[in-house]
Protein backbone atom coordinates (compact mmCIF):
# COMPACT_ATOMS: atom_id res chain seq x y z
CA UNK A 1 0.00 0.00 0.00
CA UNK A 2 1.32 3.83 -0.82
CA UNK A 3 0.06 6.57 0.92
CA UNK A 4 -1.07 8.83 -0.85
CA UNK A 5 -0.88 12.87 -0.60
CA UNK A 6 -3.66 13.78 1.59
CA UNK A 7 -2.41 10.42 3.48
CA UNK A 8 0.78 12.39 4.05
CA UNK A 9 -0.31 15.57 4.37
CA UNK A 10 -2.67 14.21 7.31
CA UNK A 11 0.60 12.45 8.92
CA UNK A 12 2.36 16.03 8.99
CA UNK A 13 -0.11 17.77 10.20
CA UNK A 14 0.45 16.29 13.79
CA UNK A 15 1.80 18.69 16.35
CA UNK A 16 4.52 16.68 17.47
CA UNK A 17 6.33 16.63 14.07
CA UNK A 18 5.82 20.39 14.08
CA UNK A 19 7.46 20.83 17.37
CA UNK A 20 10.62 18.45 16.37
CA UNK A 21 10.45 19.18 12.61
CA UNK A 22 9.56 15.95 11.20
CA UNK A 23 8.33 15.92 7.69
CA UNK A 24 7.13 12.79 6.12
CA UNK A 25 8.12 12.57 2.35
CA UNK A 26 7.15 9.20 1.25
CA UNK A 27 5.73 5.83 2.05
CA UNK A 28 4.50 3.13 -0.01
CA UNK A 29 5.19 -0.90 -0.78
CA UNK A 30 7.18 -1.26 2.76
CA UNK A 31 9.58 2.02 2.51
CA UNK A 32 9.76 5.23 3.85
CA UNK A 33 11.48 8.76 3.39
CA UNK A 34 11.10 11.37 5.95
CA UNK A 35 13.45 14.33 6.61
CA UNK A 36 13.81 16.30 9.74
CA UNK A 37 14.95 20.06 9.95
CA UNK A 38 15.50 19.89 13.91
CA UNK A 39 13.57 23.06 15.86
CA UNK A 40 16.44 24.58 18.15
CA UNK A 41 13.89 23.66 21.51
CA UNK A 42 15.32 20.00 20.63
CA UNK A 43 18.74 20.60 20.12
CA UNK A 44 21.54 20.76 22.58
CA UNK A 45 21.94 24.42 23.73
CA UNK A 46 25.82 24.31 23.69
CA UNK A 47 26.20 21.87 20.55
CA UNK A 48 23.17 23.67 18.03
CA UNK A 49 22.90 19.25 17.10
CA UNK A 50 19.53 17.31 18.05
CA UNK A 51 19.37 15.22 20.51
CA UNK A 52 19.76 11.44 20.20
CA UNK A 53 16.38 10.43 20.90
CA UNK A 54 14.82 12.99 18.46
CA UNK A 55 16.71 11.30 15.89
CA UNK A 56 15.39 7.91 17.54
CA UNK A 57 11.98 9.60 17.04
CA UNK A 58 12.23 10.11 13.42
CA UNK A 59 13.31 6.50 12.55
CA UNK A 60 11.07 5.18 14.80
CA UNK A 61 8.23 7.31 13.22
CA UNK A 62 9.47 6.80 9.62
CA UNK A 63 10.33 2.58 10.40
CA UNK A 64 6.21 2.63 11.94
CA UNK A 65 5.06 3.86 8.80
CA UNK A 66 6.71 1.80 6.37
CA UNK A 67 5.61 -0.97 8.06
CA UNK A 68 2.40 -0.38 8.29
CA UNK A 69 2.47 -0.08 4.72
CA UNK A 70 3.10 -3.72 4.58
CA UNK A 71 -0.58 -3.95 5.40
CA UNK A 72 -3.69 -3.33 3.76
CA UNK A 73 -5.37 0.26 4.43
CA UNK A 74 -6.43 0.93 8.05
CA UNK A 75 -3.88 -1.59 9.39
CA UNK A 76 -1.94 0.01 12.54
CA UNK A 77 1.60 -1.51 13.89
CA UNK A 78 3.44 -1.43 17.55
CA UNK A 79 7.17 -1.23 17.78
CA UNK A 80 8.33 -4.55 19.52
CA UNK A 81 11.73 -3.75 19.17
CA UNK A 82 14.49 -0.66 17.93
CA UNK A 83 17.90 -0.40 17.89
CA UNK A 84 20.09 2.17 16.97
CA UNK A 85 23.65 2.96 16.26
CA UNK A 86 24.42 6.30 15.99
CA UNK A 87 27.70 6.50 13.75
CA UNK A 88 28.44 10.08 13.66
CA UNK A 89 27.36 13.64 15.63
CA UNK A 90 24.62 15.42 13.75
CA UNK A 91 26.21 18.35 12.78
CA UNK A 92 24.89 19.06 9.45
CA UNK A 93 21.25 19.06 8.97
CA UNK A 94 18.93 18.83 7.37
CA UNK A 95 19.14 15.27 7.90
CA UNK A 96 17.33 12.31 5.29
CA UNK A 97 15.87 9.32 6.92
CA UNK A 98 15.14 6.46 4.26
CA UNK A 99 14.02 2.72 5.52
CA UNK A 100 13.25 -0.24 3.96
CA UNK A 101 11.23 -3.41 4.46
CA UNK A 102 13.86 -6.62 5.10
CA UNK A 103 11.58 -9.34 5.56
CA UNK A 104 7.93 -9.82 6.63
CA UNK A 105 5.95 -12.34 8.09
CA UNK A 106 1.93 -12.20 7.95
CA UNK A 107 2.05 -10.55 11.49
CA UNK A 108 5.59 -8.88 11.79
CA UNK A 109 7.94 -6.51 9.68
CA UNK A 110 11.31 -6.18 10.04
CA UNK A 111 12.81 -2.86 8.85
CA UNK A 112 16.17 -1.32 8.42
CA UNK A 113 16.60 2.10 8.41
CA UNK A 114 19.44 5.07 8.45
CA UNK A 115 19.73 8.80 8.77
CA UNK A 116 22.13 10.93 6.87
CA UNK A 117 23.19 14.59 6.80
CA UNK A 118 23.18 17.19 4.04
CA UNK A 119 26.40 15.74 3.33
CA UNK A 120 25.63 12.56 2.57
CA UNK A 121 27.39 11.60 5.71
CA UNK A 122 26.02 8.25 7.88
CA UNK A 123 24.39 9.80 11.04
CA UNK A 124 22.65 6.86 12.29
CA UNK A 125 21.54 3.25 11.69
CA UNK A 126 18.90 1.23 12.69
CA UNK A 127 16.65 -1.69 12.47
CA UNK A 128 13.30 -2.33 14.10
CA UNK A 129 10.76 -5.41 14.48
CA UNK A 130 7.29 -4.39 14.36
CA UNK A 131 4.26 -6.49 14.87
CA UNK A 132 0.98 -5.44 12.43
CA UNK A 133 -2.47 -4.71 13.77
CA UNK A 134 -4.98 -5.59 11.31
CA UNK A 135 -8.06 -3.37 10.71
CA UNK A 136 -10.79 -4.09 13.16
CA UNK A 137 -13.81 -5.61 11.80
CA UNK A 138 -16.94 -3.82 12.89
Amino acid sequence: MTFTDDQLASLNANPLYHAIGIHVEAVGEGRGRSMLRPEAAVCWPTQGRPHGGILFTLLDTTMAFAAISNGVAGTGCATVDCNIQYTAPADHGPFLCEVDTTSKTSRTVFIRGQIKDRNGSLVALAQATFRLMPPRQP
